[in-house]
């Protein structure tokens, strides 16, 4: 056995080791988090039913008519954003800023009475997908995220090589030998539901790492391409579409973040235009145009208008659909009511369609119930495969310690793994940086301390 072949396989035990004393957390978190997230229609059907369903009774009222109910109820709302009703027997939701707290709001489309409240930021689905992205604590809990999907695809390209097949036949390597006890059963638990999952599990991380605010940021900036031609004609501001997200809540797809958001004219209404169906406050156009702008360009049920922030700002309707091929990204002059911008899914890029499709099926909307028990599936595979890989460890510590297992030797040297290894760092930088860190904290202190002594298998 040479010295470079115990030396590499040192080194993927150790990288395979140290990834998941940090990842185990939190893909215990995200798989918890994200199963909550994938039944966000059944959840919030099941805990809200009396503020998002209704009885059609009769017309309906006008979007200006609702938000006039909700204004007499509530006169003190700052209401930011419309969500129509996605049929007859939903109500229309308003979100708002009221008592210095972002609140959901429910009218009643027939009758315009305020079904209820809700707190924006402080609801299960809100919390899920904060913890989900953020851990709660903004841009910093983002690059732990980052962070530990990084170091999650190096736990996939690592376990990978350990659990290379070597001639010990197909019990242990294809399925578990479940007549087994102790340590031996747990390694066979945690390596094939490794296998079994790893791709699914590197499907999930890529298309969530698209959404990290580093990596999924100069992501979109190199592939999230559109014509120049597009924004010609449209005064732009300095800010981005993306911008109208949240940690707690999606407004726009990720394939028009990078999107200049325009701006409005404020002497609009004083240049000739049509001031049919414009409101009294300013000469912005009402609400209910918006709308009516939204039904003739075909914009699917499911969208939400962000109103304007100032004098300057414009109507934004978006739709993040279950079928990406139904994104709709529009931006209206608040005083003319003009489309400056109308982004729709035969404007996206190969690079930008594919990861369009790869998140709704993250998510678990693309193709309904059974997409969502797939990627039910693909969490618990986590979880078990977490929760085995505590255990083994915990049966394999050196005694008295909390260090590295013991050492085996009896793989080859898997040079693709290096290169994938090497590839990884590049692709991903904080995974990267973090690698060199550890490889030298290894290389330094951790390999004198003892623990990793090699045996034989």
């Amino acid at each position: 056995m040479s010295k470079n072949t115990v030396s590499f396989y040192n080194l993927a035990w150790r990288w395979h080791f140290y990834a998941g004393l940090f990842v185990i957390p939190f893909m215990i978190m995200l798989a918890v988090t994200g199963g909550i997230y994938l039944f966000k229609p059944q959840l919030d059907n099941l805990l809200y039913s009396d503020l998002m369903q209704v009885r059609p009774v009769g017309q309906a009222l006008t979007a200006d008519q609702q938000l006039e109910k909700l204004k007499l109820a509530y006169p003190q709302a700052g209401v930011s954003q419309y969500l129509p009703p996605v049929d007859a027997e939903h109500s229309a939701q308003f979100v708002a800023s009221l008592d210095g707290r972002k609140t959901n709001l429910f009218v009643d489309p027939y009758s315009g009475k305020v079904l209820g409240t809700q707190d924006a930021q402080n609801n299960l689905q809100a919390i899920a997908r904060s913890l989900h992205g953020t851990l709660l604590i903004g841009t910093f809990g983002d690059r732990l995220i980052e962070l530990a999907a990084g170091w999650a695809i190096v736990l996939v390209v690592s376990g990978l090589y350990l659990w290379w097949p070597r001639g010990q036949g197909l019990r242990g390597v294809f399925w578990p030998r479940l007549a087994s006890r102790g340590r031996l059963f747990w390694r066979d638990l945690h390596a094939v539901t490794g296998f079994w999952g790893s791709l699914l599990l590197l499907f999930m991380l890529l298309t969530g790492m698209t959404w990290t605010g580093f990596w999924g940021e100069k992501f979109a900036d190199v592939w999230n391409r559109f014509p120049a031609a597009m924004w010609n004609e449209v005064p732009k501001s300095d800010q981005q579409a993306r911008s109208l997200n949240t940690a707690a809540d999606q407004t726009v797809a990720w394939a028009v973040e990078n999107t200049p958001l325009p701006v409005s004219d404020p002497h609009a209404a004083h240049k000739g235009h049509d001031m049919a169906g414009m409101s009294a406050q300013g000469g912005q156009v009402a609400l209910q145009q918006v709308v009516d702008i939204a039904r003739e360009r075909g914009v699917v049920p499911g969208y939400s208008i962000t109103l304007p922030a100032d004098a300057t700002g414009v109507f934004s309707i978006a739709v993040f659909a279950d079928d990406p091929r139904n994104d709709a990204t529009l931006h209206l002059d608040q005083y003319s009511g003009k489309v400056l911008a109308d982004i729709r899914w035969q404007d996206y890029g190969l690079v930008a369609k594919s990861v369009e499709m790869g998140v709704v099926l993250h998510e678990g909307k693309f193709f309904g119930l059974l997409n969502q028990l797939l990627m039910l599936g693909v969490c618990l595979l986590i979880l078990l495969s977490a929760v085995s890989g505590l255990v083994m460890w915990w049966k394999r510590r050196p005694q008295g310690s909390f260090g590295v297992p013991p050492l085996r030797h009896d793989l080859p040297l898997w040079k693709t793994a290096v290169v994938i290894m090497i590839g990884l760092g590049l692709a991903f930088p904080l995974v990267g940086l973090s690698l060199l860190a550890v490889w030298a904290l290894d290389w330094l202190v951790l390999s004198r301390l003892g623990g990793s002594k090699v045996v034989a298998g």
